[in-house]
């Protein structure tokens, strides 16, 4: 199944007025698991005065707009390889009036650095996308300044791409652009460290609780809306009923250490 197309036809639905764009944002923030991972590594972080982030894959923007609100004086550029995406993010915090302090660009991460520029990388849902992770990493350790943090949210090796193999070269699954079937937890630490990051850290998310929540608040829905787009109007009443248990769900899933999961949150100092 191709999962963009769904994500676009969403977005577009919350796109009408900034206030649908930030109820749309509230809404990924309750019902993506690892978003609820992030906020909680972005609240720990010891911000320096001033603060300079890159978004590193921005997409919608929804973490590029938490931070601008976590962070209000920090200066912020998001990045991201899709066109459309960067003009209607820079359209939409225009209209907020941040667009003083946050900006959107088109970059590629495997060529893109601005050395020692960054106190705070953060990347969510990227590096699983890209082959040359290596230089990924590479870029985002020379571009940050020194006793700058990195985030990264990524699935993990134990099913995070939920995809399954057919014979030697077909591979298909609920999200078919992957270029990878997750991170092993050593090997994602290696490269970091190999790459001259220290305090390398990583700890499983979506462990059985966030697993649950994922099949009720996303699998199950979007399977259903890449069959047929009437089911955007039964939508609202099944996330009624969906939204408080897998809430649930994602605080225990936060709170809770786990010893195999199938996505990963991993951070790293320069």
């Amino acid at each position: 199944m191709q999962y963009d197309p769904i994500k676009r036809s969403l977005g577009s639905v919350f796109n009408k007025s900034t206030g649908l764009r930030k109820m749309f944002y509230r809404l990924l923030d309750g019902l993506l698991l690892r978003s609820w991972h992030v906020r909680r590594e972005l609240r720990k972080w010891k911000a320096p005065e001033n603060p300079v982030i890159l978004d590193a894959g921005s997409g919608f923007g929804q973490y590029t707009y938490r931070m601008s609100q976590y962070f209000p004086s920090a200066l912020i550029k998001a990045v991201d390889v899709k066109e459309e995406q960067i003009l209607d993010c820079n359209q939409f915090f225009l209209k907020l009036k941040l667009n003083s302090r946050v900006i959107f660009e088109k970059a590629d991460l495997t060529t893109f650095t601005e050395p020692g520029q960054y106190d705070l990388i953060l990347s969510v849902d990227v590096m699983e996308h890209i082959e040359e992770d290596v230089k990924v990493f590479h870029n985002f350790y020379e571009s940050m300044a020194d006793n700058g943090l990195l985030i990264i949210s990524t699935p993990s090796d134990q099913g995070g791409s939920d995809t399954h193999e057919h014979g030697h070269d077909e591979v298909t699954g609920f999200i078919d652009e992957h270029v990878r079937d997750g991170y092993n937890m050593e090997e994602i630490k290696e490269k970091l460290r190999n790459v001259g990051f220290s305090k390398v850290h990583a700890r499983y998310q979506y462990g059985k609780p966030g697993h649950l929540s994922w099949l009720l608040s996303m699998k199950y829905p979007i399977l259903l809306l890449g069959v047929s787009k009437i089911f955007f109007v039964i939508l609202p009443f099944y996330y009624l009923l969906v939204f408080p248990v897998s809430a649930l769900l994602n605080w225990f899933d936060v709170k809770i250490e786990h010893a195999k999961g199938t996505g990963l949150i991993v951070t790293a100092y320069k």
